[in-house]
């Protein structure tokens, strides 16, 4: 069999009752054996300062940290104002700053985003798309996950509980661990 893939999952909330967060959560249970999935939590992440590059906050070297060590990253974030939230934004900033410490470099990624209304969360999904382009990452394609009417498939103690979006949720993992593969000469 080959090597496990190391996948990092983090929601672009802070929110405990988080609908993307419950994404994550079905994520780690129904991550393929040939995956281990870990979560990080934004939180304590503070607000990017460009003066502090130098000497950069413990949580932001954390987190690059991570993101350095794993094989493949898994996103789940809700759209605001018709974009990415803040603390992703900031997340990201930190993570792939100073100039030539790119955290990102290189990694395959997959996104999943829900949300109370019609779409989803798909612009904030290609607001990111956009962005990986500059930080050199490898999104999955396919499946497009975007959870509709979050509260309806999603229960109060943050179980996703409709069987389609589970199913898309593990097949977005397979293409990911393929696609992560595929990537590394796999």
């Amino acid at each position: 069999m080959d090597k496990q893939i190391t996948i990092l999952g983090f929601a672009g909330s802070l929110r405990k009752g988080s609908y993307n967060k419950a994404l994550l959560r079905a994520a780690l249970e129904l991550s393929p054996e040939e995956a281990k999935l870990e979560i990080f939590d934004l939180e304590g992440i503070p607000p990017y300062n460009m003066d502090l590059e130098d000497r950069m906050p413990e949580r932001v070297k954390e987190f690059k940290e991570k993101i350095r060590i794993s094989d493949a990253i898994l996103m789940a974030s809700p759209e605001h104002n018709y974009s990415i939230p803040g603390v992703l934004k900031n997340a990201i900033d930190w993570a792939s700053r100073p100039p030539g410490d790119n955290s990102f470099q290189g990694k395959s990624i997959a996104i999943m985003s829900a949300s109370t209304g019609m779409l989803g969360g798909a612009r904030v999904q290609y607001h990111l798309r956009q962005m990986f382009v500059f930080l050199n990452m490898y999104p999955v394609n396919k499946p497009e996950i975007f959870v509709t009417f979050a509260a309806d498939k999603i229960d109060d103690k943050g179980r996703v509980r409709d069987e389609k979006t589970r199913e898309k949720i593990k097949e977005l993992l397979e293409s990911l661990i393929a696609w992560t593969r595929k990537l590394k000469g796999g």
